[in-house]
Formats: structure tokens, sequence, C-alpha cells
């Protein structure tokens, strides 16, 4: 399995000198991810699930290194995790199920 500490600690050494060449890039990919805290409408736990079952359906490394780390930094259980990634699994099931009918679609023409 991948050393996820270290991984973390890697990936933010690139993204500095990224920040390095292109501040501009990172400072707006802070402000957008800074956003939601600002309205305080979910918590900082409850962003961060999200943001677990949104790193999975869109198979983010780094994502799932940052906010799995921060999510048990907010106080998320493991129960709670799984059950964020359980919503992620059905999501994509989902969307393979709707895209299965497009293609029944296109069979149809």
């Amino acid at each position: 399995m991948l050393d996820w500490n270290a991984y973390r600690k890697e990936l933010m050494t690139r993204i500095g000198q990224i920040g390095e060449l292109s501040p501009d890039t990172v400072r707006g990919y802070s402000m957008l991810s800074g956003a939601g805290s600002k309205t305080a409408r979910l918590d900082a736990k409850t962003r961060e699930l999200i943001a677990l079952a949104v790193a999975v359906t869109t198979r983010c490394d780094g994502c799932i290194a940052v906010h799995s780390a921060e999510a048990t930094k907010h106080g998320a259980s493991r129960e709670e995790i799984a059950e964020a990634l359980g919503v992620a699994v059905a999501l994509n099931a989902g969307a393979a199920l709707v895209y299965s009918a497009r293609v029944m679609d296109a069979v149809a023409s």
C-alpha cells in the first residue's frame, strides 16, 4: 500500500514548486478551496467527507491524501468515512447505469 504521509509531503513540495512558477494558479486554487469554509453552512468535517467522496469519483490520489488527513483531523470516524465512500460508490454505479441507457439509445438508432 501507498505511504500516504510520505506521498502527501512530496505532493505539497511539488505544489509548492508550482506555486513558485505560477503563483496565481495556486493562489486561485486556494481561493476556490477555501470558499466553502467562509459560509459556515457546512462544518469542516462534512466538507471533508464530501471531498473524500468526490476524490474517489474523480480518482484523485492527491485529494485522497490531503482530505483523508483533514477529515480525521476534524473528527470524522472510519465509519463516517466509509459511509461517504458508499455514496461515492453508489454515484459511480448510478452514472454507469445512466450511461448504459445512453448506449441502448445509441444502439436503437
